[in-house]
């Protein structure tokens, strides 16, 4: 027995079959993200004129140090892809797996000895945390 469907009828059906493809693909391409409670630490840095490729190297090799010595550290981020200001040089990330992990860097020996090599080759830096509710 074979079905015959009117002109209507294949309009119907066409639309129900577009509809659903849209809704699927809609639904399909949904950004999906999160708000994780770990904190973010951003810093931007200037170097000051006369600072070597090598000097900045060490100093954001010690960063890597730190990452691997200091517990609460869960990732970081080295590649500079864009700063603003412009006449800023280097940036670099920290995640802290919670504030008491980025409070316990900040108080850090570690910490503290990095920054004694380190601030004396920055003419500035901006440093941010971000983190979520």
């Amino acid at each position: 027995m074979r079905i015959h469907f009117d002109g209507t009828a294949k309009l119907f059906g066409a639309a129900v079959i577009a509809f659903a493809l849209f809704a699927s693909g809609y639904v399909a391409g949904q950004n999906r993200f999160g708000q994780p409670k770990t904190i973010i630490h951003v810093v931007e840095i200037k170097w000051n004129p006369g600072v070597t490729t090598a000097q900045r190297q060490e100093i954001l090799t010690g960063i890597k140090d730190m990452a691997g010595k200091i517990p609460g550290i869960k990732n970081i981020w080295m590649e500079t892809e864009r700063v603003e200001p412009r006449d800023f040089n280097s940036a670099y990330g920290i995640e802290f797996q919670s504030r008491a992990a980025a409070d316990a860097y900040a108080e850090s020996s570690i910490h503290q000895a990095w920054v004694n090599k380190y601030v004396p080759l920055r003419a500035a830096s901006v440093s941010i945390q971000v983190s979520n509710p």
